[in-house]
């Protein structure tokens, strides 16, 4: 554990230890497998290589070592450093995303950390230390010049990291600065968050959980949605009371909770895992609203699932949910093209096919668009798939690599899309 915690970072506090993970079940325990790093989330090879520095080498060697695999792993998948990043008077905004038009990402550096890290993070690099690898913003004044001079955002994610890590005045400058009367076209703000799984206290009992929820309360005074984007990777993490109240806390102030986590190996691929998960998200007031594949970074060859056994775990799961469940999509992969929906498998002129649809999308005319894919029994991400039915390429590839060489001037970033064939 050591040894694999030197290349991912790991954190964890009480309420994990003390609440969440069934120590009598070690190493199974799906909690355990959630925040403790594993033997297996490295190869063979690195992770003998790092046994063995850390017995017999220094300790520049073991950094050295980590640094190499660590930038081995995809980093930052899906063009967030090359595509993602919008620009404004001739100047990158380093701590902003900009993928899709309706949303803009925010990464404030406060809240560039979490309460716990999940080992399965597909943004495992902020944590890490890999020199220019980490999306932070120190001000807020970029991002509001940036918001007024793109009307079509309508929606902006603070997200990290985990922006509940911050203190209550920290994110109050940066949410006020969206209540500005010239960003109107802002209708809806949202905070990414693992914190009412993993820390709730933070919304009851913190010394300044009031102040935290007089803000929720007057950003919907102001007119706006507010909606906490809550990360449940497995049901035990609702059952807490403290859990419980947390969210009961956070609606009464106004804010909506959604909850999304991708399946995850050893953790969440089972349907009854995923049944549970929606039903008491309903009952406790939540909305289900994603189920995501785990991202081609880092260890995810630990956490992978292939699509065809994620698509029917969500399909079984979701049959036996109400419907004030079946809000929840998936699986969904956030690949760098866009968010792509796995709907499923049927026969097209007798070749049996994978049929997948943008639900966002670099180019907003591609949602919507089923398109197919060979049936791989193998694959587990979006550049694992070729096209069917005799045709070379995907409808939205011609125009991707305009995109792609629009927006980068080197050479193309992409090993792994443009190698996929």
């Amino acid at each position: 554990m050591m040894a694999v915690a030197q290349v991912f970072p790991f954190r964890v506090n009480n309420h994990v230890v003390d609440e969440l993970i069934d120590w009598s079940n070690i190493p199974e325990d799906p909690i355990f497998q959630l925040t403790f790093p594993q033997p297996a989330m490295l190869s063979i090879r690195d992770l003998a290589r790092m046994l063995g520095l850390m017995r017999r080498g220094t300790t520049e060697d073991v950094r050295e070592a980590a640094r190499q695999i660590q930038t081995s792993l995809n980093p930052h998948p899906a063009g967030q450093l090359d595509l993602n990043v919008p620009w404004l008077m001739d100047e990158p905004l380093s701590g902003l995303q900009h993928k899709y038009d309706e949303t803009v990402l925010f990464f404030p550096a406060a809240g560039q950390t979490c309460h716990a890290y999940c080992t399965y993070c597909f943004r495992w690099p902020q944590f890490a230390g890999l020199d220019g690898m980490k999306f932070a913003s120190h001000e807020t004044d970029a991002l509001v010049r940036y918001l007024r001079a793109h009307e079509e955002v309508t929606s902006v994610l603070i997200t990290g990291g985990d922006p509940m890590v911050m203190k209550t005045s920290m994110l109050r400058r940066y949410v006020e600065a969206l209540l500005d009367p010239a960003l109107e076209h802002v209708a809806s703000i949202r905070i990414g968050t693992k914190a009412l799984a993993y820390w709730p206290y933070r919304f009851l009992t913190h010394p300044d959980s009031a102040d935290l929820l007089e803000l929720f309360e007057q950003v919907r005074e102001a007119g706006k949605e507010l909606a906490l984007m809550a990360h449940f990777s497995h049901p035990r993490e609702l059952e807490p009371t403290v859990t419980r109240d947390a969210l009961r806390a956070v609606r009464d102030a106004g804010a909506t909770v959604r909850c999304q986590s991708p399946i995850v190996r050893h953790v969440n691929d089972s349907v009854d895992a995923w049944a549970d998960l929606w039903r008491m998200q309903v009952r406790l007031g939540a909305v289900p609203y994603y189920m995501f594949v785990e991202r081609n970074t880092g260890p995810n060859r630990y956490f992978e699932v292939p699509l065809l056994q994620a698509e029917e775990v969500y399909r079984k799961a979701f049959r036996q949910v109400s419907g004030l469940a079946r809000t929840v999509r998936g699986p969904s992969m956030s690949a760098t093209p866009g968010k792509v929906l796995f709907i499923g498998t049927t026969y097209v002129y007798n070749e049996e096919v994978f049929v997948l649809r943008f639900i966002q999308a670099r180019n907003p005319e591609w949602v919507g668009k089923p398109f197919f894919a060979r049936y791989d029994p193998t694959a587990t991400w979006f550049t694992d798939l070729k096209p069917a039915l005799g045709e070379k390429e995907f409808f939205f590839e011609k125009e991707f690599r305009q995109i792609v060489k629009l927006a980068e001037p080197q050479e193309l970033p992409y090993p792994e899309w443009a190698a996929r064939r």
